[in-house]
């Protein structure tokens, strides 16, 4: 706004040119300017004390002629200039200015080419001022520097990684140290941040690291299933800031800034040689970080956490998360599932198919389609199995019940000589499994004949030292051979069955015909037995012996 009045007035007062150029902030010539116009004007200061500033304007310092335009150069496509720079790594502004110069011979140097650019670059990046609720937002991420942590025997040394996390609405800010930037240290330092900060937000927005999302997409980010449990248990959303958009996150890149001047740059000096005495230094200096009051506002990060944030979060629940790992995995022909090096089963129906294991650091559950369906106690036991009965069919639960005591109680349900028969097959071999087919072959028997035929047998056997389910099968054999023909031949009689006692031998056998004896007699029995029993009822054993 011109200062005429101010001119005038101070003119009218009696001050020398110099006096009211210095009091008016304005050149002398202008105010020499001023005076002379007003008096060719006829105008003093009573007078024109009332009147407008554009009227007065007019009158004193009417408007010069329009001065002529000069030739305007070309102005270059800085849009295109963009894309050019953004597209090629190769490309330069020297380049493109060289192209733009073979284009427009009369167009900008170099210098105001390169300035042009630069003004028309930052009027396009227009940022978002973002406001945020109490309690609403915590933005988390790791520092790009670290802290050297020595080990206090010879080794090397590891860095420590840096934790940030700041709120939205008070930028009350934490911070600690952690050994890696994997999974199970990000999800234990966000359980630290929630129970430091004593309640928990709404939303939580970390960078695209893989400890948090498996797959960055600026649509549908995939976050991490641990993660994602983790965030379900505290009733908290995450919300991935898009990838390579740093200010959807800028809360937290100050903070990681403020972190590494005021807490990284201080601990310089000092030598650590544990991850605990890094974070309890760490936790002295973040509370005179909190403390610090602001330069352009009254308070402080903990002045508006204790009156902004601190009564919009929502409180903890009430048991603490435990951290458990999930990987996906196939079920093998044999009904288990690797995980850390062991062999955990699962219901054989899932033989061949995909399920979620999720491992705590006691317990192992398996998941099908959303369904939990086995839990084992973890077991660090390397290149083992850890099995539940149920979980195998029932072919295989029979299979594992072949124990020799098993087997013998089965044979004592058919009679003692099957029993004494059972024991003496395993204790033959030299290992007992290698005698379980043949007992079980001669339980089968006692299916096929009767528990009966198969106890004579048994007996008949142990006398014969013939210990073995060929000589068994062959005795059932013959006994259920010699029955039938016995009823075909005397119907009326079928049922009663001559029998002999053998020489030292304390059984009784069945009398065949004497087909049966001439096919069977050199196998089965011993000619003397057979010689005693025809001798007993009568019968020639020469004639019934002799092949004709």
């Amino acid at each position: 706004m011109r200062k005429i009045k101010e001119i005038l007035r101070l003119h009218s007062l009696g001050l020398s040119q110099r006096q009211i150029a210095m009091s008016c902030a304005v050149g002398q010539a202008t105010v020499s300017e001023y005076l002379k116009a007003a008096e060719v004007a006829g105008l003093k200061w009573p007078e024109v004390a009332e009147w407008g500033e554009e009227r007065l304007t007019e009158t004193v310092a009417p408007p010069r002629g329009k001065p002529v335009p000069r030739k305007l150069s070309p102005e270059p496509d800085y849009a295109d200039i963009r894309r050019q720079l953004q597209t090629n790594k190769h490309v330069t502004l020297q380049l493109l200015w060289e192209e733009y110069r073979e284009t427009h011979p009369d167009g900008y140097h170099y210098s105001r080419f390169c300035d042009l650019y630069r003004s028309w670059l930052r009027r396009q990046e227009v940022v978002l001022r973002q406001e945020h609720r109490a309690g609403e937002k915590l933005f988390v991420d790791f520092a790009g520097d670290t802290i050297p942590v020595h080990p206090a025997a010879a080794g090397e040394m590891t860095p420590a990684q840096i934790f940030v996390a700041v709120l939205g609405a008070s930028n009350y800010t934490y911070a600690e140290a952690t050994a890696t930037q994997g999974l199970a240290d990000w999800i234990g330092a966000h359980m630290r941040t929630f129970e430091f900060l004593g309640g928990v937000p709404e939303i939580v927005v970390p960078d695209n690291l893989k400890s948090g999302v498996t797959k960055a997409c600026r649509y549908e980010p995939s976050v991490n299933r641990t993660y994602e449990e983790m965030a379900a248990h505290y009733g908290v959303a995450v919300v991935p800031a898009r990838q390579a958009k740093p200010r959807d996150k800028a809360k937290v890149e100050a903070g990681v800034l403020l972190v590494e001047r005021w807490i990284l740059a201080a601990l310089r000096k000092r030598k650590f040689f544990s991850l605990g005495e890094v974070n309890q230094a760490i936790g002295e200096l973040l509370i005179r970080l909190n403390d610090r009051s602001f330069r352009k506002r009254d308070g402080s990060r903990r002045t508006l956490f204790e009156s902004l944030d601190k009564p919009a979060l929502r409180p903890l629940p009430a048991a603490r998360y435990e951290y458990g790992d999930w990987e996906t995995h196939r079920v093998n022909i044999d009904y288990h599932v690797q995980f850390d090096n062991h062999w955990y089963s699962v219901p054989y129906q899932l033989t061949q198919q995909e399920v979620e294991v999720r491992a705590t650091g006691t317990i192992v559950e398996i998941f099908h389609r959303g369904l939990r369906v086995a839990s084992h106690a973890r077991s660090q036991v390397r290149h083992q199995a850890t099995t539940v009965s149920e979980h195998r069919p029932k072919a295989h639960q029979r299979h594992l019940e072949w124990t020799p005591s098993r087997l013998v109680d089965w044979a004592r349900t058919i009679g003692p000589a099957t029993a004494e028969l059972f024991d003496r097959i395993m204790a033959s071999k030299p290992h007992p499994e290698q005698g379980y087919r043949s007992c079980l072959g001669i339980l089968r028997l006692a299916k096929q004949y009767s528990s009966q035929r198969v106890e004579a047998a048994a007996r008949r056997a142990l006398a014969l030292r013939a210990c073995s389910y060929p000589s068994i099968n062959r005795s059932c054999n013959v006994i259920w051979t010699a029955s039938r023909s016995s009823r075909r031949r005397n119907p009326s009689h079928s049922s009663i069955t001559p029998t002999f006692a053998a020489r030292n031998i304390s059984t009784t056998v069945a009398i065949p015909p004497l087909r049966t004896v001439r096919n069977y007699v050199d196998t089965t029995y011993h000619r003397e037995t057979v010689r005693d029993a025809f001798a007993r009822h009568g019968r020639s054993f020469r004639a019934a012996t002799t092949r004709r």
